[in-house]
């Protein structure tokens, strides 16, 4: 079990694991196929880079997903690395009577 100060950075081990290790996808070819760097899809499978609005709906359209699915996983670990940094006290907003 992880704790509260873990999170599974599960964007890019949801695409190599149930993905391009199954179908025998090798991250060069992944990239082509996406029309992307294989730099630049290193660094998403390898949690380095975030999976932006426009490469969910390529990823979606290439292994038929939605592009939700890839913006939910994208949003949590953004919500997750947020909620580890330091802010500032906020007081609730009181609505007038």
């Amino acid at each position: 079990a992880r704790s509260k100060h873990e999170c599974l950075d599960a964007r890019g081990e949801v695409l190599e694991q149930l993905w391009l290790v199954p179908a025998g996808v090798t991250i060069t070819a992944a990239a082509l196929a996406l029309g992307s760097s294989r730099k630049h899809m290193s660094s998403i499978v390898n949690g380095r880079a975030a999976i932006t609005a426009e490469m969910a709906l390529r990823l979606a359209a290439w292994l038929k997903t939605t592009p939700e699915s890839w913006l939910t996983m994208q949003a949590a670990w953004d919500l997750w690395q947020a909620a580890k940094m330091d802010r500032p006290k906020i007081k609730a907003l009181k609505l007038a009577a």
